[in-house]
């Protein structure tokens, strides 16, 4: 009786170790995201997107500040594909159309990534964000 005893006191303690790593921190796309986009990997601007989930939509701001925009989000999650699009100003000021297309790499990581192209105005090119 006692040695049953025992076997249950120690699952149940190995259970409440172990659920709790499994546990999920909200939608995979909600946290702060920083990385850069340019076309070269010379030529690099910094991003920042702050997503969050309302439990039935992605909301983001990219730039959080006196310059940030918001963004519409679009998540397919049959393959994890990410699109941003987005109005705000570039580096002299004027307003332009920012669209970007990325895949959600690392989804089981705390600091997953989404890499792909970004257009923004005429010009194109890749980018990449670290989950932070």
């Amino acid at each position: 009786m006692r040695l049953r005893a025992f076997y249950w006191g120690c699952l149940l303690t190995f259970l409440s170790l172990v659920v709790p790593s499994f546990a999920q921190q909200g939608h995979p796309l909600t946290g702060t995201w920083n990385g850069d986009w340019g076309s070269n990997p010379t030529q690099r601007t910094p991003v920042t997107i702050v997503m969050s989930w309302d439990g039935k939509d992605v909301k983001g701001i990219v730039n959080p500040g006196p310059d940030s925009s918001t963004t519409l989000v679009t998540v397919d999650v049959s393959n994890w594909t990410v699109r941003f699009e987005t109005d705000m100003k570039d580096a002299s000021g004027k307003m332009v159309h920012v669209s970007a297309d990325g895949k959600l790499d690392d989804l089981g990581s705390y600091h997953r990534t989404i890499s792909g192209t970004w257009h923004q105005g005429a010009a194109t090119g890749t980018f990449k964000l670290t989950r932070e």
